[in-house]
């Protein structure tokens, strides 16, 4: 299988930032690096015509290390080509920048990223709760939270 063009033009402008591609199912996911993200995305909009981001999300690998993967699904309009962009983050240091001055819809999709799985966008515009109340205590998408939530009793099952 030949190397997607766009992974090439971004090997060719960011060599060290690359960390790994995988081709699987005929969907092209590169791992980048955390300190490059906001580069690498403003490169994959404004040189390879990647003009919408579909989503971001927060993945959780509790128990390895990094713990987290912010994941960016990026589209292009014009050529129908998708891409998918992986970030790994450290527990220590759930922290990544913002990318919503590249996309706009970045803004919501981090405020979700950060409510639900407590992964932090450094000079986000608003980043606060957005489907949790403001009150709430923790991010209720991690794999170590609380079933039923905090100070809750645990589930036991259903009762006769």
């Amino acid at each position: 299988m030949s190397e997607h063009a766009a992974v090439a033009k971004l090997k060719g402008k960011f060599p060290d930032s690359v960390l790994d591609v995988v081709e699987f199912r005929g969907e092209t996911t590169m791992i980048v690096k955390k300190e490059d993200i906001v580069a690498i995305c403003s490169f994959m909009k404004k040189d390879l015509g990647y003009n919408f981001l579909c989503d971001l999300c927060g993945v959780d690998y509790l128990g390895k290390s990094p713990r987290f993967m912010v994941v960016y699904n990026i589209y292009n309009i014009t050529t129908k080509d998708r891409l998918r962009l992986k970030v790994p983050v450290e527990e220590a240091d759930a922290r990544v920048d913002t990318v919503s001055g590249v996309w706009g819809t970045a803004n919501w999709h981090e405020r979700e990223c950060w409510d639900l799985m407590g992964i932090s966008f450094n000079n986000h515009p608003d980043l606060r709760r957005i489907l949790m109340a403001d009150d709430w205590v923790g991010h209720p998408l991690r794999k170590d939270y609380p079933l039923q939530g905090p100070g809750r009793e645990p589930y036991k099952g259903r009762y006769k």
